[in-house]
């Protein structure tokens, strides 16, 4: 059975979804608590909204801490990627590891997975990333460091907002190596 739960995050009302003992999504904050939880029903036909396990309990603590700003490890984070295709998974893989703070392009996730013509292919998968923050879709920008476009609900202002709670300066070079 899949539940859903909708939460409060710095940033307005988040959302949860679960499966067992794996995530099977996430939503960044929507208007109000209502619509977001509007989201998650499309999104999971059949979940039943409840309080999250003892097992997801630390994906909610960590999500509201990341968007406070707080340094928190993620990676750990058991998330279901059953139904997510190969190339997202590799793409979410890379984006996983960005430092807060910094960023990477399109172009240099593509470069990872040893093809940089998949730039398009990333920008795809990152706009269909069921998993943000812990997969973090908003700290890839495009090659000339702007950001066009962000799926999230508030777009790119929400991009910002959230680069800007991690310590990001958009003046400042933020890729790693």
């Amino acid at each position: 059975m899949t539940g859903f739960a909708v939460f409060e995050t710095v940033l307005g009302p988040c959302g949860i979804a679960w499966s067992g003992d794996a995530i099977v999504g996430t939503q960044l904050p929507e208007r109000d608590k209502d619509a977001t939880r509007r989201r998650m029903q499309t999104r999971f036909p059949g979940a039943r909204e409840a309080a999250p396990p003892e097992t997801v309990l630390p994906a909610v603590e960590a999500i509201g801490a990341l968007l406070r700003g707080e340094a928190r490890d993620v990676s750990a984070l058991p998330l279901d990627m059953a139904s997510v295709p190969d190339l997202d998974r590799r793409v979410y893989e890379i984006a996983r590891g960005i430092p807060a703070g910094t960023t990477l392009s399109y172009g240099d996730i593509a470069a990872r997975l040893g093809d940089k013509t998949l730039s398009r292919a990333v920008g795809q998968a990152l706009g269909k990333n069921p998993f943000a923050p812990i997969v973090p879709c908003h700290r890839v920008l495009s090659a000339d460091g702007k950001m066009h476009g962000f799926s999230a609900s508030g777009g790119v202002a929400m991009k910002l907002r959230m680069l800007s709670i991690e310590g990001y300066r958009a003046n400042e070079p933020t890729l790693f190596d």
